[in-house]
């Protein structure tokens, strides 16, 4: 990642720079509905189920519990999504990208000299998050699907089979969701919006028709009941927080999205749309169990067996209700998987994961991609989520701690940038850091109590995501410290060419170099052949820290003696770099080059484990590894096939 200046956080590309008319952001904030809030739109299907779960039969559900429990879930939604997400976090935006990496690459370089512990523990707890996002990507989708298909359990006179078929729909489903993921989501994508708004107006619906029966329960909204509830069982309190923090999820994917969208649509659709429909589902559900306390069974089994969401609804209702609770849930595990996906990319642009194919499944809509290895090992990951956790409530226990990690570290990266970039004064940074880390604080501490009943699987997960991105990180600047020591500088090489009077034949060649260095397919290429082309272009393609490369700033073009040309090319970390194109474009710049007689020389290293460089021997063969399912030059560059030389070359690390 090499950049100079320092990126803005205000400034916008592509549709956000514009002013939008009041048309252009109703549709946006109408499509945004349908991708940005699908996660945190079937969290009604689990969230209060999971806070009741937290009562034994010994001490049973009461009404103080569920005021207690619904003010806790109104203000953890108030505070967390309203306030941080919605109000700051939404103004840290690299060109109009959110995400963890815009994050961190909107920390100035220029202010790190020196400081290299620093930038290094900063870039560390961005991988952290993405390998935390990671584990939210598994667990999204299983969660989702599975608590929807749940309530055929809630089937009048259910037949026994039911409850093992749940398992097999679920995995089903998640086969099904990633298998089309190939042909994107374009065309089925203009359904999501229409759907997920009679989603909410559903949500909005149940939760209305239960209130007006039961309105006392709007007093919930006071904070009071969160002040009594901690009273009478502080360490109750705490705990619960962890299921609470189930009605936040989705918050993250909120800010990741962003760049899709726009700040202003997003805002739109949260508090004139979806935030109202939320809190009227969970007071619906919340008025459900108290009249349920008031004039159902006493019996403690009874209470524990409530499944709130699908109780509200009448019994003939239930199956289309299971059918477009599955609809809502695939549309939230859709979001996430786009999520993962360009945080992957991301990750991969900026040099912590090997080269990976990316195939545009829309040609006019540059976020929409599909990562079929990405694809793949979420897919082996979900099955095998389910399959470890296969009840919505086990789930809910790994699921909490990926989303309070990665809040925390959110708030983190957000304080210093707002103090390096945005010049906050310390007491600024102080205040609002510690007011939004003490309660994602609260909700991590009380989701670290559930490590061992389902914690464990996200911290797994994590780190092992972690450690790949760190031994990537470390081992590509191994080998490229090995190539750098080897090569000759390119001056050098010139004079050779003079010296030893190689001769030229027509065409084109073209090297792909990483820096004034010789590249080694260039060197093995006159070694073995004893000619070179007439024209030579020595192209280098280096990641900035903005989502789009401006045009400016595209392409260089430096005349060198004998027909050789350096073409500097300058990518953002959510494009995929096209040599052929960049070339074209160097046209622009005075390059003259016939692209039928041109020939590209591209370099591929077989990593050897038994060099004496300072990693672990387990390390070497875990990025020897993934060296091998790297993604060629061919497919990375988008280089014609058939016009690709390649030189294989072993290096010891």
């Amino acid at each position: 990642m090499q950049d100079n200046a320092a990126p803005t956080s205000e400034s916008h590309h592509s549709h956000h720079a514009i002013r939008l008319t009041p048309k252009q952001t109703a549709a946006l904030s109408l499509a945004a509905i349908g991708v940005v809030f699908g996660d945190i739109g079937t969290s009604p299907l689990y969230a209060l189920k999971a806070c009741m779960e937290h009562r034994s039969h010994s001490n049973p559900i009461d009404e103080s519990y569920i005021f207690g429990i619904l003010s806790m879930m109104t203000w953890a939604l108030l505070l967390t999504v309203n306030l941080k997400y919605l109000l700051v976090i939404l103004r840290a935006t690299n060109r109009g990208e959110g995400g963890i990496f815009s994050l961190l690459s909107l920390i100035p370089r220029s202010l790190n000299k020196g400081r290299g512990f620093r930038t290094r523990t900063l870039v560390l707890l961005a991988m952290l998050g993405a390998g935390l996002l990671f584990g939210d990507g598994l667990i999204t989708p299983s969660i989702s699907v599975l608590s929807a298909v749940e309530g055929l359990k809630e089937l009048p006179n259910a037949p026994t089979w039911i409850e093992q078929a749940i398992l097999p729909i679920t995995l089903a489903i998640l086969l099904l969701l990633f298998a089309v993921q190939q042909f994107g989501t374009g065309s089925i994508g203009k359904f999501f919006g229409p759907i997920m708004i009679a989603w909410f107006l559903l949500l909005a619906a149940m939760g209305l028709y239960q209130i007006q029966m039961n309105p006392e329960i709007i007093k919930a909204l006071n904070p009071h009941y969160v002040w009594i509830f901690i009273q009478s069982d502080p360490l109750q309190a705490f705990t619960v927080l962890g299921s609470v923090v189930l009605v936040v999820t989705g918050a993250e994917a909120l800010y990741a999205d962003v760049g899709h969208f726009g700040k202003f649509p997003i805002q739109i659709a949260w508090y004139t749309f979806v935030l109202p429909a939320l809190l009227l589902n969970y007071f619906g559900q919340g008025a459900y169990v108290l009249d349920f306390l008031r004039h159902g069974s006493p019996d403690a089994e009874a209470i524990h067996s409530l499944r709130p969401f699908y109780g509200m609804a009448p019994e003939w209702s239930i199956v289309p209700l299971v059918i477009i609770a599955t609809i809502a849930a695939i549309i939230a595990s859709q979001a996430m998987i786009s999520g993962v996906f360009s945080i992957a990319r991301q990750a991969v642009r900026l040099g912590y994961l090997p080269r990976l194919r990316v195939v545009h499944t829309s040609s006019d809509t540059e976020g929409q991609i599909y990562l079929p290895a990405v694809n793949l090992i979420m897919l082996v990951g979900c099955v095998m989520t389910v399959i470890l956790f296969p009840s919505s409530e086990k789930l809910g226990s790994a699921y909490g701690i990926a989303v309070t990690g990665n809040m925390i570290i959110t708030t983190i990266l957000f304080g210093v940038m707002a103090r390096r970039l945005w010049r906050w004064k310390r007491w600024q940074v102080i205040v609002v850091g510690s007011f939004f880390l003490s309660i994602d604080g609260l909700f991590f501490g009380a989701n670290m109590l559930k490590v061992l009943t389902g914690g464990w699987f996200a911290i797994v997960i994590a780190l092992g995501a972690t450690m790949i991105m760190l031994t990537w990180q470390q081992g590509s600047y191994l080998l490229g410290k090995k190539f750098a020591e080897t090569a000759s500088n390119i001056h050098e090489f010139l004079a050779s060419l003079w010296v030893k009077e190689v001769p030229r034949v027509p065409g084109t060649a073209v090297f792909l170099t990483t820096n004034n260095a010789t590249p080694f397919s260039l060197s093995s290429f006159v070694e073995h052949s004893h000619v070179l082309h007439q024209q030579v272009l020595l192209v280098s393609v280096t990641s900035i820290n903005l989502p789009v490369a401006p045009p400016q700033r595209q392409i260089r073009v430096t005349w060198m003696p004998d027909g050789f040309y350096k073409v500097s090319a300058q990518c953002g970390f959510m494009e995929s770099p096209d040599i052929p194109k960049l070339l074209e474009k160097a046209r622009e710049h005075g390059l003259v080059w016939d692209a039928e007689s041109t020939t590209y020389f591209a370099r591929r290293v077989v990593v050897l484990t038994t060099g004496n460089s300072p990693m672990a021997l387990w390390r070497k063969r875990l990025f020897a590894s993934l060296s091998t399912v790297a993604t060629d030059s061919v497919r990375t560059f988008n280089l014609p096939p058939s016009r690709v030389v390649e030189f294989g070359v072993q290096m010891e690390l």
